[in-house]
Protein backbone atom coordinates (compact mmCIF):
# COMPACT_ATOMS: atom_id res chain seq x y z
CA UNK A 1 0.00 0.00 0.00
CA UNK A 2 1.52 3.12 -0.75
CA UNK A 3 2.21 6.06 1.57
CA UNK A 4 -0.46 8.07 -0.30
CA UNK A 5 -3.40 5.50 -0.53
CA UNK A 6 -3.09 4.81 3.79
CA UNK A 7 -3.61 8.46 3.71
CA UNK A 8 -6.72 8.78 1.84
CA UNK A 9 -9.08 7.98 5.13
CA UNK A 10 -7.03 11.31 6.69
CA UNK A 11 -7.68 13.41 3.84
CA UNK A 12 -11.48 12.50 4.37
CA UNK A 13 -11.77 13.11 8.26
CA UNK A 14 -9.38 16.40 7.57
CA UNK A 15 -11.64 18.04 5.22
CA UNK A 16 -14.61 16.59 7.61
CA UNK A 17 -16.22 15.38 4.21
CA UNK A 18 -16.55 12.06 2.39
CA UNK A 19 -14.52 14.30 -1.00
CA UNK A 20 -15.12 10.39 -3.40
CA UNK A 21 -18.36 9.82 -1.88
CA UNK A 22 -17.01 6.20 -0.85
CA UNK A 23 -19.11 3.88 1.35
CA UNK A 24 -16.34 3.15 3.78
CA UNK A 25 -14.61 6.59 4.56
CA UNK A 26 -14.88 6.99 8.08
CA UNK A 27 -16.47 10.30 7.66
CA UNK A 28 -20.07 8.63 7.33
CA UNK A 29 -19.10 7.27 11.06
CA UNK A 30 -17.56 10.61 12.42
CA UNK A 31 -17.07 13.86 11.08
CA UNK A 32 -14.19 15.21 13.01
CA UNK A 33 -10.34 14.53 12.39
CA UNK A 34 -7.91 11.78 13.89
CA UNK A 35 -6.17 12.10 16.94
CA UNK A 36 -6.91 13.30 20.42
CA UNK A 37 -8.02 16.59 19.80
CA UNK A 38 -9.65 15.83 16.67
CA UNK A 39 -13.02 16.40 18.60
CA UNK A 40 -12.53 20.03 19.52
CA UNK A 41 -14.79 22.26 18.21
CA UNK A 42 -14.00 23.96 15.31
CA UNK A 43 -13.26 28.10 14.99
CA UNK A 44 -15.06 29.99 12.19
CA UNK A 45 -12.16 29.86 9.62
CA UNK A 46 -11.06 33.25 8.09
CA UNK A 47 -10.92 33.90 4.27
CA UNK A 48 -7.29 32.53 4.41
CA UNK A 49 -8.53 29.67 5.92
CA UNK A 50 -11.62 29.22 3.59
CA UNK A 51 -9.50 29.48 0.45
CA UNK A 52 -6.66 26.82 1.61
CA UNK A 53 -9.04 24.67 2.37
CA UNK A 54 -10.58 24.79 -1.07
CA UNK A 55 -7.26 24.09 -2.36
CA UNK A 56 -6.19 21.05 -0.24
CA UNK A 57 -10.02 19.59 -0.78
CA UNK A 58 -8.93 19.85 -4.38
CA UNK A 59 -5.31 18.90 -4.64
CA UNK A 60 -6.38 15.91 -2.46
CA UNK A 61 -9.40 14.69 -4.86
CA UNK A 62 -6.78 14.33 -7.78
CA UNK A 63 -4.92 12.14 -5.41
CA UNK A 64 -3.38 14.22 -3.11
CA UNK A 65 -1.12 16.11 -6.19
CA UNK A 66 2.20 18.04 -4.38
CA UNK A 67 2.08 21.54 -4.08
CA UNK A 68 4.70 21.54 -7.13
CA UNK A 69 2.37 19.98 -9.63
CA UNK A 70 -0.90 21.42 -8.34
CA UNK A 71 0.54 25.21 -8.81
CA UNK A 72 2.08 23.85 -12.08
CA UNK A 73 -1.71 23.34 -13.21
CA UNK A 74 -2.75 26.53 -11.16
CA UNK A 75 -0.58 28.71 -13.36
CA UNK A 76 -1.63 27.39 -17.00
CA UNK A 77 -4.82 27.75 -15.84
CA UNK A 78 -4.20 31.24 -15.15
CA UNK A 79 -2.40 31.69 -18.21
CA UNK A 80 -5.19 30.89 -20.82
CA UNK A 81 -7.75 32.97 -21.95
CA UNK A 82 -11.30 32.17 -19.94
CA UNK A 83 -12.61 31.33 -16.51
CA UNK A 84 -9.10 30.62 -14.85
CA UNK A 85 -11.14 28.33 -12.31
CA UNK A 86 -13.22 26.27 -15.34
CA UNK A 87 -9.44 26.03 -17.02
CA UNK A 88 -8.46 24.70 -13.41
CA UNK A 89 -10.91 21.73 -13.09
CA UNK A 90 -10.68 21.14 -17.65
CA UNK A 91 -7.02 21.03 -17.07
CA UNK A 92 -7.00 18.38 -13.93
CA UNK A 93 -9.76 15.93 -15.44
CA UNK A 94 -7.48 16.05 -18.48
CA UNK A 95 -4.81 14.40 -16.70
CA UNK A 96 -4.77 10.69 -17.48
CA UNK A 97 -5.24 9.32 -13.97
CA UNK A 98 -8.51 10.82 -13.77
CA UNK A 99 -9.76 9.87 -16.43
CA UNK A 100 -8.83 6.32 -15.74
CA UNK A 101 -10.71 6.44 -12.60
CA UNK A 102 -13.88 8.86 -14.17
CA UNK A 103 -14.26 5.83 -16.30
CA UNK A 104 -14.23 3.10 -13.58
CA UNK A 105 -11.61 1.44 -14.59
CA UNK A 106 -9.73 1.31 -11.27
CA UNK A 107 -12.09 1.84 -7.99
CA UNK A 108 -9.47 5.28 -6.66
CA UNK A 109 -8.14 8.08 -7.80
CA UNK A 110 -4.75 6.47 -5.72
CA UNK A 111 -5.56 3.36 -7.97
CA UNK A 112 -5.85 4.89 -11.13
CA UNK A 113 -2.15 6.42 -10.55
CA UNK A 114 -0.83 3.14 -9.74
CA UNK A 115 -2.45 1.73 -12.91
CA UNK A 116 -1.05 3.94 -15.13
CA UNK A 117 2.29 4.13 -13.71
CA UNK A 118 2.50 -0.16 -13.91
CA UNK A 119 2.05 0.24 -17.95
CA UNK A 120 -1.46 -0.87 -17.64
CA UNK A 121 -3.37 2.06 -20.25
CA UNK A 122 -2.61 2.55 -23.51
CA UNK A 123 -3.60 5.93 -25.60
CA UNK A 124 -4.15 5.89 -29.33
CA UNK A 125 -2.63 2.23 -29.12
CA UNK A 126 0.80 4.03 -27.11
CA UNK A 127 1.47 2.59 -24.07
CA UNK A 128 1.66 5.60 -21.51
CA UNK A 129 2.81 5.07 -17.76
CA UNK A 130 3.03 8.78 -16.97
CA UNK A 131 -0.35 9.78 -14.69
CA UNK A 132 -0.25 13.60 -15.94
CA UNK A 133 0.07 12.95 -19.31
CA UNK A 134 -2.68 15.17 -20.44
CA UNK A 135 -5.37 13.75 -22.56
CA UNK A 136 -6.78 15.64 -25.78
CA UNK A 137 -10.08 15.84 -26.96
CA UNK A 138 -10.85 12.64 -29.20
CA UNK A 139 -8.26 10.71 -27.27
CA UNK A 140 -9.05 6.67 -26.76
CA UNK A 141 -7.85 5.38 -23.67
CA UNK A 142 -7.79 1.63 -23.52
CA UNK A 143 -7.02 -1.05 -20.69
CA UNK A 144 -4.50 -3.19 -22.02
CA UNK A 145 -5.47 -6.73 -23.01
CA UNK A 146 -3.32 -8.30 -20.50
CA UNK A 147 -4.97 -6.20 -17.57
CA UNK A 148 -8.52 -6.41 -18.32
CA UNK A 149 -8.57 -9.67 -16.09
CA UNK A 150 -7.69 -8.03 -13.10
CA UNK A 151 -9.56 -7.90 -9.89
CA UNK A 152 -9.48 -4.71 -9.27
CA UNK A 153 -10.43 -3.86 -13.08
CA UNK A 154 -13.39 -6.23 -12.72
CA UNK A 155 -14.67 -4.57 -9.22
CA UNK A 156 -14.26 -0.99 -9.89
CA UNK A 157 -16.92 -1.50 -13.36
CA UNK A 158 -18.99 -2.64 -11.07
CA UNK A 159 -19.07 -0.01 -8.62
CA UNK A 160 -22.77 1.63 -8.19
CA UNK A 161 -21.54 4.59 -6.14
CA UNK A 162 -20.39 6.47 -9.37
CA UNK A 163 -21.63 7.02 -12.65
CA UNK A 164 -19.61 7.65 -15.97
CA UNK A 165 -19.59 11.92 -16.85
CA UNK A 166 -21.50 12.72 -19.99
CA UNK A 167 -17.93 13.75 -21.39
CA UNK A 168 -16.25 10.49 -21.48
CA UNK A 169 -17.69 7.09 -24.01
CA UNK A 170 -16.62 4.33 -22.31
CA UNK A 171 -17.80 0.62 -23.70
CA UNK A 172 -16.56 -1.74 -20.44
CA UNK A 173 -17.23 -5.04 -22.70
CA UNK A 174 -13.67 -3.78 -24.12
CA UNK A 175 -12.59 -1.25 -21.39
CA UNK A 176 -12.08 1.72 -24.13
CA UNK A 177 -12.95 5.45 -22.97
CA UNK A 178 -12.81 8.16 -25.50
CA UNK A 179 -12.34 11.64 -24.33
CA UNK A 180 -15.45 13.75 -25.60
CA UNK A 181 -14.62 17.25 -24.62
CA UNK A 182 -12.66 18.99 -21.55
CA UNK A 183 -15.40 19.63 -19.07
CA UNK A 184 -15.95 22.78 -17.04
CA UNK A 185 -17.10 22.57 -13.10
CA UNK A 186 -20.81 21.93 -13.94
CA UNK A 187 -19.82 18.70 -15.76
CA UNK A 188 -18.05 16.46 -13.51
CA UNK A 189 -19.37 14.41 -10.59
CA UNK A 190 -17.95 15.44 -7.25
CA UNK A 191 -19.61 14.06 -4.76
CA UNK A 192 -19.11 17.29 -2.57
CA UNK A 193 -18.57 20.94 -3.66
CA UNK A 194 -15.75 22.18 -4.68
CA UNK A 195 -15.31 25.35 -4.89
CA UNK A 196 -12.01 26.68 -7.29
CA UNK A 197 -12.85 30.46 -7.02
CA UNK A 198 -11.50 29.87 -3.53
CA UNK A 199 -8.22 28.45 -5.10
CA UNK A 200 -7.82 31.18 -7.60
CA UNK A 201 -7.99 33.54 -4.81
CA UNK A 202 -5.60 31.75 -2.46
CA UNK A 203 -2.95 31.76 -5.20
CA UNK A 204 -3.86 35.37 -6.30
CA UNK A 205 -3.00 36.53 -2.52
CA UNK A 206 -0.05 34.16 -1.59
Amino acid sequence: MTKRTSAKYKIDRRMGENIWGRPKSPVNRREYGPGQHGQRRKGKLSDFGLQLRAKQKLKGYYGDLTEKQFKRIYVEAARVKGDTGENLIGLLERRLDAVVYRAKFVPTVFAARQFVNHGHVTVNGKRVNIPSYRVKEGDVIEVRERSKQMALVLEAAGLPERDVPDYLEVDHSKMTASFVRTPGLGDVPYPVQMEPNLVIEYYAQN
